[in-house]
């Protein structure tokens, strides 16, 4: 498992949501639906028009995705088998490809998040991802597919709404450089790097943690890549670099303007003993993986993919303080809510 790590000290702005039907009458999250039912249809089109394929994502299995940065996920009792609902459907994703080389689902997710991450404004118990697996691809391939699937529903948006988000407050030139402009990239090391001559003592074996991530998004001008994550700081199915034992193939899409994390991808582990071996060095028990292994055994294509968060997408394109915000039904790590 990735190691838990400190939340830092980000606090969003917004207090917290109203009761329900209040929440619900409330003109902000009125625009945010508008927007987020604009960024779907948009997202769809987009992956549609690449050749991808919906699929409907399973809910619940006898296993699920086992990193979360402390995130856990609940159990249920399944014709007396103790099941998981999924915090991330990646798993299946893989299985799939064996008869859709490239496919994408909206998919619902659920992570018992820890109480502390309630206010930094980034972190729901329910959300959602458009989750996109494709069948031979790099790591490169899928990067290009994630920017140009942000740039598709952010020029839609600002093409159908343009109302709306000024009336939120956003500013058409604060996409300019996203609409136009080519996305940086730095390694992991190289933002551990500058994260520490800004005095932020980010560790250089785990992910970004959430203040040094804002840190560099308020840096920036335009979505950049964050790339070469270290071995251990996510799951086992991101790909070790074969030439550079201890480096992971994979990458996070950060947003610009202090919104921070928007995807997460990477190419995948598809050989059966890599990924065993992979498990265990990361403490999972093979054993609880066995219709996945056993997949594996059969034979997963290789892949690369991603997932993009419905929220935080709709977060950074509305401009909204916190998450909840642009949920219509939000449930804050640590708050019983209906």
């Amino acid at each position: 498992m990735p190691p838990t790590e400190d939340v830092g000290t980000t606090i969003t702005n917004a207090p917290g949501p109203a009761p329900l039907g209040e929440h619900l009458r409330s003109p902000s999250l009125g625009a945010a639906m508008l927007v987020q039912q604009e960024a779907l249809y948009a997202a769809r089109e987009f992956l549609r028009s690449r050749g991808f394929v919906e699929l409907l994502p399973p809910l619940v299995g006898p296993v699920t995705d086992p990193g979360g940065r402390g995130a856990k996920a609940l159990d249920v009792d399944y014709y007396g088998e103790p099941y998981k609902l999924m915090t991330s459907a990646i798993l299946y994703k893989q299985a799939s490809l064996r008869g859709f080389p490239k496919l994408f689902y909206i998919a619902p997710n659920l992570r018992v998040e820890p109480p502390e991450t309630r206010h930094t404004g980034r972190h729901l118990v329910e959300f959602h991802q458009i989750d996109v697996e494709m069948a031979g691809a790099s790591r490169a391939d899928v990067m290009e597919i994630a920017a140009e699937l942000l740039r598709h529903v952010t020029a839609r948006v600002w093409e159908t709404l343009p109302e709306v988000l000024s009336g939120l407050g956003r500013d058409p030139l604060a996409f300019a450089e996203l609409l136009t402009g080519k996305f940086d990239a730095c390694t992991h090391a190289e933002a551990v790097g500058r994260l520490r001559g800004h005095g932020h003592a980010q560790s250089a074996d785990a992910e970004i943690d959430w203040t040094g991530e804002e840190a560099l998004s308020r840096e920036a001008d335009r979505p950049f890549f964050i790339t070469d994550y270290p071995k251990g700081s996510r799951g086992f199915y991101d790909r070790e670099d074969p030439d550079r034992p201890g480096v992971l193939r994979n990458f996070d899409l950060i947003a610009h303007g202090g919104f921070g994390e928007l995807v997460s991808g990477s190419e995948r582990e598809s050989d059966y003993a890599t990924v065993v071996t992979r498990m265990r060095e990361s403490g999972e028990n093979p054993a609880k993986y066995e219709w996945y292994l056993a997949m594996a055994r059969e034979g997963i294509p290789a892949s690369a993919g991603f997932g993009m968060g419905v929220q935080r997408l709709i977060r950074f394109l509305t401009g909204l303080d916190a998450l909840w915000q642009v949920s219509a039904y939000p449930k804050l790590p640590g708050v019983i809510a209906p």
